[in-house]
């Protein structure tokens, strides 16, 4: 085991090395780096992870992160209550932002269905989407999920609970390549899946 000249340095490091795809050296760099900063530095960053945690909320209406009850998206008058698009999590809601080529709402579910990690529907905000399209005028429901075997059947499951609303249901065109995650996609790729989006019955014959 790693011999640390201080305890406090060895926490500080086994912080930074529990987030994801950060190793100890990597850690070790960070923490190290902490130190030549001026103090009030340091403690600007530290109270920004506290605030974060602290205050954050979740949008009542679509589950996005926001400073308010209510995201920035949700109580945009110019944004389409008629049109909303279901994702994974917040990083997809800023992927389909920077392509400038969505104007409706959208739909947090927190993650997808994958009973490999043990995350079941009643785990995401699937009754609440259901919900809400029961009670609004809702002409769309865009699923727009990662292109994974996981992503394919949270879309599938939310097609059987949804395809009795009054409300189309399509997906984003293949544009996207399958075992993808919309984070990573470019946004001339993400822009044109979500411009030349299909109807969701036409891709279950595939």
């Amino acid at each position: 085991m790693e011999e640390y000249p201080s305890k406090l340095l060895q926490n500080a490091v086994e912080q930074f090395a529990s987030l994801p795809g950060v190793g100890r050296r990597s850690a070790m760099r960070f923490a190290l780096q902490l130190l030549k900063w001026e103090k009030a530095e340091a403690e600007n960053f530290g109270r920004a992870f506290i605030e974060l945690c602290r205050e954050i909320k979740y949008c009542k209406t679509c589950f996005n992160i926001s400073d308010k009850e209510e995201c920035e998206i949700c109580s945009n008058p110019h944004r389409s209550d008629r049109i909303i698009c279901v994702v994974e999590d917040v990083r997809d809601v800023m992927a389909i932002e920077g392509t400038q080529q969505y104007r409706g709402k959208y739909h947090v579910l927190g993650g997808i269905i994958s009973p490999m990690d043990g995350v079941g529907p009643a785990d995401l905000n699937i009754d609440e989407l259901v919900q809400r399209v029961e009670n609004t005028s809702v002409e769309e429901i865009i699923l727009a999920l990662s292109t994974t075997m996981e992503g394919d059947t949270t879309n599938f499951y939310l097609y059987k609970k949804l395809k009795d609303s009054e409300a189309r249901i399509s997906t984003i065109a293949r544009g996207i390549s399958f075992g993808d995650e919309l984070e990573y996609a470019d946004e001339i790729t993400l822009g044109r899946s979500i411009t030349n989006r299909v109807p969701y019955e036409g891709t279950l014959s595939r």
